[in-house]
């Protein structure tokens, strides 16, 4: 059972905001504090400290419990085919324009960064597939990424739920997931070894640039929950991890307009995605 602890002050969820904030590029305003109440008192009882002053002493001195309080704060609501618009605006328009200053068997670099538990980097992989005739043509590599290693470690086993799957034709659930008891499904190994996952803190300058450049990159839904400054600093470090002439792809609720001028936003039939200029 887990031992009671001492309430924490406002001072002190302040300063757990202010440090996950230096740390990961999320902001907890006023708006969040029971939820970052919550995760404190949860982490603390688990850890068995006494007080604020001693869990934040643990912090500064623990990579794994610091690793696992980020994870409590982390949002992994993803599921197959998400935006599909986006999808089909890569291999209509974004890959065919990477690929014409490109020879066969050329590498074509895609990330999908924060990748959660996988489903949006696999559905990469499927939708490539199933809908880009030139996929055997190139060398293709996709990576996923995120900050939360619990996430990291669902996605390399490729286990999913109904909910994951709902918006996958019941043909292609067929063709590339295994069914198991209980609901389950697991993509098929094939799939499995397509992508490659990492650890990577958008923020973090390191992180980002050990994994290279990349032709295009999905980064959806998380630039909503930085402020101002972590925003700018992701889109920088987005910037440079994009070859001259890639893309990036946002969340269709945000844009890249009033954070960097760095990018030209393209208006393509499907989804408007913001590219990094050749020049």
């Amino acid at each position: 059972m887990n031992r009671e602890v001492p309430a924490p002050s406002e001072e002190e969820l302040r300063r757990l905001a202010v440090f996950l904030h230096e740390r990961t590029g999320m902001a907890h305003g006023e708006s969040r504090r029971g939820y970052v109440e919550r995760r404190l008192v949860e982490r603390m009882q688990r850890c068995a400290v006494p007080s604020f002053g001693a869990y934040m002493a643990l912090l500064r001195g623990s990579a794994a419990e610091l690793e696992a309080l980020v994870n409590s704060f982390t949002v992994n609501e993803t599921y197959f085919y998400r935006e599909e618009a986006q999808l089909a605006c890569m291999s209509q328009a974004l890959l065919p324009e990477i690929v014409s200053r490109r020879g066969p068997g050329d590498l074509v670099r895609i990330w999908s960064v924060p990748c959660s538990t996988g489903d949006e980097a696999y559905s990469i992989a499927l939708w490539l597939l199933e809908n880009w005739r030139l996929v055997d043509a190139y060398n293709i590599e996709i990576v996923g990424s995120d900050i939360d290693t619990r996430a990291l470690a669902e996605a390399v086993q490729g286990w999913y739920g109904a909910r994951a799957l709902q918006r996958l034709p019941p043909e292609l659930v067929g063709r590339y997931f295994e069914a198991a008891a209980e609901g389950r499904w697991r993509i098929i190994q094939d799939l499995r070894e397509s992508v490659r996952f990492t650890r990577v803190n958008l923020v973090d300058a390191g992180s980002m640039a050990a994994q290279g450049r990349f032709d295009l990159i999905f980064c959806r839904n998380v630039l909503i929950y930085f402020d101002d400054a972590s925003r700018a600093t992701a889109a920088w470090h987005l910037h440079e991890a994009l070859n001259p002439g890639g893309f990036l792809c946002l969340g269709h609720s945000e844009s890249m307009a009033r954070i960097s001028a760095r990018f030209v936003a393209r208006h393509l039939a499907d989804a408007v995605v913001y590219q990094r200029p050749l020049a």
